[in-house]
């Protein structure tokens, strides 16, 4: 029945939303708890959903509620979440509570996901069950649809979409991890009502109606064109097609696990339908929804479970025939892990891979994309066998997966040519990005693997006449094929349905098929593998060099005589693309040319050439030469070249600070006290006689050397080749000035500090010592003022 509209918040709602800003969690869940102890449902269900909303927050993200994905584990208020919002906890009594009393709360249409939202609003019921038989239709019109949902459904929902809300985190704070009470929260939810190990456990809680049961089917009050009569249980519809859900007594409590999994993957993953997903693929069309890193490592969190739940079916009922499902001693909870992963996720996973492949940026937070992916198409790993990491790598792929990779064709193959277009496109140099081609890599050449891939290709591309009739979706059964000659042409004919039918829903009749094996992606890949040699060398350069620069500014460099350029640190090179990091990017890169050369069965001669030809294309000095670029009106302008070099990692401009050298940030090496200190005094002095320094400067003779030594004079600096903007910038007027900054150096207080003890020893006080090391520092200056050209051309 409908909730009825309460004209005045009750005595217990008034309490709730005052308790939220009055009294510490701990002690509200307490309060809480004698509260759906003590209270009758008629009275609970006024301040269920304003409790829902104080916990999960609202949908449209203003009210923040627990703040769950921010709550860690080293927080007091962590283990209390948890256990006032466990399966068994009493949260979840309070919703068997009132779903006993069959109470509906609204949830308007404009929070569904964007495919489902737009279904209703044309009147066309959503593929999922979830949403029939629920749409209340206010007067005011179509677009403030609601939904009426039962207690389970509601709290489910909302805790889903606590995921996907936009949240404003505090500064430094980001819900990514997975330690999060909101993820594990997941995980307990999953492990409860979707278990691999034994059944869903009943209903802990009862009231003087008796146990919970699941929600009886309604009829629709309106009629949707299109569509007929649907069952509100997507597990009935398509297995048991039955029209009542109580007609099993075990099947009373699948109705939880069901729903739980078809509210997960409507709000977390049904984001995208075919017809917006082919939009998309024009530049020009903005993405509707952008999942962040955390959403993606839940959605790995369910791959994974999903698996786990699948693959724990008996072995006599997974090979049994699909003739054989509707017998009496098949549990629905078997018939539930026989479909789960096919039937309820792989289209919108496939679609929301799809959209992160294409839009997600070019940098390391991919990785969460990729595992999430990784991890579908190996859905081996999660059959509960202990194994040994070390055979595991090398072991080979069981032929009883072949089924479920036919059946999943895309995931391997369009996947896999979408991912190397990213990696291309990526710099291989850095060691985050190498490790992703390394893993895509390792995972493809899996003995068996690609034999799987390809015989399923070659399923798909049987002719069309192999089939007497094609349906765009379902799975070929036995009394199919009752008119074919021999049961080894059922089967393949079973085989190459089960392919197409696949393609066809995923991708649509009209799609066109590249092969994973064909001409056009070996090509790609042999792409790949010279970028990747490429990366190699880049990757071995700046290791030598930096090795080399490591050297030469040791232990010397306290004593003047290693490179005191401050330009050495802006050269464009990340922390994580030196040392270690370049070890780990070779060895990566290596065994990951070894896989593909495995997966593609390119013999060792011929990555020999590829690499012997790339090496005798790079000059000697490629390591200085600039990227490919044209000169333009305004400077240097780059090429697509150009471009890939700087990608690739092939090439990169001399980057330098080019800024004024007295505002450089503070350097480890500097005090920062003094560098302000100094930095004042000498702007004191320049200004006060900045012209007379001018001046001396522009003399020709030896004094305006010398001034032009001491003085800083813009002059003498190297000039590079400039973008337009750094360009525009050097051509500004910059005056001779006193630069005191090197005094703050602590290599330079260190030499000061030597050469005072040195005077004491010596018997000499500050000022002869003062006196003595500015007459140094001048006599060097005009050794070098005299001889300063002749050793800069030695």
């Amino acid at each position: 029945m409908a909730a009825p509209t309460l004209q005045q918040p009750s005595f217990l709602l008034a309490n709730l939303k005052a308790d939220t800003f009055t009294k510490p969690l701990l002690q509200r869940c307490q309060d809480l708890v004698k509260i759906i102890d003590d209270y009758p449902a008629k009275e609970l269900h006024a301040i269920f959903p304003c409790l829902v909303e104080t916990v999960f927050g609202s949908l449209d993200g203003i009210i923040a509620g627990w703040n769950l994905r921010l709550l860690h584990s080293r927080s007091n208020e962590y283990n209390i979440v948890l256990e006032f919002l466990k399966p068994s906890g009493p949260m979840m009594k309070l919703v068997y509570k009132l779903q006993a009393e069959e109470y509906k709360y609204e949830i308007p249409v404009n929070y569904l996901p964007g495919p489902v939202k737009a279904c209703i609003q044309e009147g066309v019921l959503p593929d999922c069950p979830l949403f029939h038989n629920k749409l209340q239709f206010p007067l005011s019109g179509l677009l403030t649809l609601n939904l009426a949902l039962n207690p389970f459904e509601f709290f489910m929902f909302n805790f889903a979409y606590c995921l996907i809300t936009p949240k404003s985190y505090p500064q430094g704070q980001q819900g990514s991890s997975t330690d999060s009470a909101y993820f594990v929260l997941v995980d307990t939810y999953l492990k409860y009502f979707l278990p691999s190990e034994g059944s869903v456990p009943p209903s802990p809680f009862s009231d003087s109606r008796g146990s919970v049961t699941a929600p009886s089917p309604r009829s629709s009050s309106v009629s949707f064109a299109g569509y007929g009569v649907h069952s509100p249980s997507l597990l009935k519809h398509h297995i048991f097609h039955q029209p009542s859900v109580n007609a099993d007594p075990a099947a009373q409590e699948i109705w939880r696990s069901e729903t739980l999994l078809q509210m997960f993957v409507e709000i977390w993953l049904h984001h995208y339908s075919l017809e917006m997903y082919q939009k998309l693929q024009s530049p020009q069309v903005k993405e509707p929804f952008s999942p962040t890193e955390e959403h993606v490592l839940v959605v790995r969190l369910l791959v994974k479970h999903l698996h786990a739940f699948s693959n724990s079916l008996k072995p006599e009922q997974l090979s049994s025939s699909p003739s054989a499902h509707s017998h009496t001693h098949t549990s629905p909870l078997e018939e539930f892990k026989r479909v789960v992963v096919q039937r309820f996720v792989q289209q919108k996973l496939y679609l929301f891979l799809q959209n992160c492949f294409g839009h997600w940026p070019l940098d390391a937070s991919f990785r969460a994309v990729l595992e999430t992916w990784l991890s579908y198409i190996q859905p081996w790993r999660y059959t509960g066998e202990k194994t040994n990491p070390q055979q595991d790598q090398n072991r080979t792929v069981p032929d009883k997966w072949e089924s479920f990779v036919q059946e999943n064709l895309l995931m391997y193959t369009k996947l896999f040519q979408v991912f190397l277009n990213r990696a291309v496109r990526t710099d291989l140099v850095n060691a985050k990005n190498a490790l992703m081609v390394f893993r895509v890599a390792k995972v493809f050449a899996q003995p068996n693997l690609a034999e799987m891939i390809q015989k399923g290709e070659q399923l798909f591309l049987e002719p069309e006449h192999v089939l007497h009739h094609r349906q765009p979706r379902g799975y070929l059964t036995p009394s199919q094929g009752g008119s074919y000659v021999s049961s080894r042409q059922r089967v393949v004919t079973d085989m190459v349905f089960r392919v197409k039918s696949h393609v066809y829903a995923l991708e649509g009749q009209d799609c066109q098929y590249k092969q994973m094996f064909g001409t056009e992606l070996r090509g790609a890949v042999m792409k790949l593998i010279q970028i990747i040699a490429q990366a190699r060398q880049t990757a071995k350069r700046i290791s030598d060099h930096s090795s080399v620069a490591t050297a030469n500014n040791s232990f010397m460099s306290w004593f003047g005589l290693g490179s005191s350029d401050h330009n050495n640190t802006f050269n464009g090179a990340e922390a994580e693309d030196s040392g270690e990091c370049l070890k780990k990017t070779h060895e990566f890169l290596d065994r990951a040319l070894e896989n593909l050369c495995q997966i593609f069965k390119l013999n060792q001669g011929q990555l020999t050439q590829l690499i012997s030809n790339l090496g005798s294309s790079e000059d000697d000095g490629n390591g200085k030469q600039l990227p490919d670029c044209i000169q333009g009106e305004n400077g240097l302008i780059l090429t697509d070249l150009g471009r890939k070099q700087i990608i690739s990692g092939l090439r990169r401009f001399d980057i330098r600070y080019q800024g004024d050298p007295e505002l450089q940030p503070i350097r480890s090496y500097e005090n920062a006290l003094l560098v302000r200190l100094l930095y004042r005094i000498s702007s004191l002095i320049n200004d006060r006689f900045g012209g007379h320094m001018n001046a001396l400067c522009s003399r020709p003779d030896f004094l305006g050397r010398l001034g032009r030594h001491y003085l800083a004079d813009p002059d003498s600096t190297t000039q590079l080749k400039q973008s337009p903007l750094s360009r525009r910038t050097l051509e500004r007027n910059r005056q001779p000035r006193l630069s005191l900054r090197p005094l703050a150096s602590y290599r330079t207080i260190l030499l000061l500090l030597i050469f005072y003890a040195l005077g004491a020893v010596l018997s000499l006080g500050p000022v002869s010592s003062t006196l003595l090391i500015l007459s140094g520092g001048f006599l060097l200056g005009l050794v070098m003022t005299l001889f300063g050209d002749k050793l800069k051309k030695h």
